[in-house]
């Protein structure tokens, strides 16, 4: 399979063409200084010329609260890029799986959201990021659209990254809120379920977010018990940290559809991610 990954200088982009290339895929792998994505002529003559059979796309704008105060830029990135994709790729026969985020719902569910379930954006972000899976969904029926929540990984920013460079600086307490649960998800096994998607051409929206739910607190004290560093979690409520961006307060993903790819444990997601990192971090 020909595989054209956008965003590939990411997190998840790096990752998802490191998958594409283990598994002997010919993998196009094109940051934002190879491929513009809301620029529709780029777009066109790039997809054109490379004849991708399927296209992830891990370009986004990705800074939630940033949003806030730069909604059409995120609509553009978010939104407006994915549909031009989604056109270029049914132009050329090709699927396109594009990643989307459980911040397309309201949070207010009590059991894991499902793919029917309706979706209802609370931010800037979550609006932006709907725009862009209808977009993608009024292209054609062949595209997929890859729902995940909490994504950490190497290589990018990310909450656990993030605690744990606290806690290697010394810091002995971290506050962290129990009030927001998800489902965590290591961004090495998403990358493997989208080139699955890929492979097995599954079309539709999709839920692939680590298995199982926590909240932000209880991930950093795993986080910390799996790495053997001593901070101290203290349980705080969201109120504690006013954000410009509301969060979902539930944030748990599951699929009805029997053929989406399951993807290991949050936990089994951070121990794969500490394998990864833990050489370079001293312990204490």
């Amino acid at each position: 399979m020909r595989l054209l990954v956008t965003g590939a200088r990411g997190m998840l982009g790096r990752e998802v063409a490191a998958v594409a290339e283990a598994r002997a895929h010919e993998t196009i792998a094109l940051g934002h200084g190879d491929l513009d994505v809301t620029d529709e002529r780029d777009v066109r003559a790039v997809v054109a010329g490379e004849r991708p059979d399927a296209i992830v796309n891990c370009a986004a704008f990705t800074d939630v609260d940033g949003a806030e105060a730069a909604e059409p830029e995120a609509l553009e990135l978010n939104g407006r890029a994915p549909g031009l994709l989604a056109a270029a790729a049914s132009a050329t026969a090709a699927q396109l799986i594009h990643v989307s985020t459980d911040y397309v719902f309201d949070g207010a569910a009590a059991r894991p959201y499902l793919e029917s379930d309706p979706v209802r954006p609370q931010s800037a972000y979550g609006r932006s990021k709907l725009a862009g899976e209808l977009a993608v969904r009024a292209a054609g029926p062949q595209h997929a659209v890859a729902r995940t929540a909490w994504l950490f990984g190497t290589g990018g920013r990310n909450f656990v990254a993030t605690m744990l460079a606290l806690a290697d600086s010394g810091q002995e307490e971290v506050a962290v809120v129990t009030d927001q649960v998800g489902s965590p998800t290591f961004a090495g096994h998403l990358a493997s379920a989208l080139v699955d998607i890929a492979e097995r051409r599954l079309a539709g929206v999709r839920h692939t977010a680590g298995a199982g739910a926590c909240s932000w607190n209880e991930l950093a004290r795993a986080a910390f018990a799996q790495a053997g560093l001593a901070c101290t979690v203290k349980a705080v409520t969201s109120d504690h940290f006013p954000r410009p961006a509301k969060r979902p307060a539930w944030s748990v993903l599951a699929s009805e559809r029997a053929d989406t790819p399951r993807l290991p444990s949050w936990e089994d997601g951070l121990k794969a991610y500490l394998a990864e990192t833990r050489e370079g971090r001293p312990r204490r």
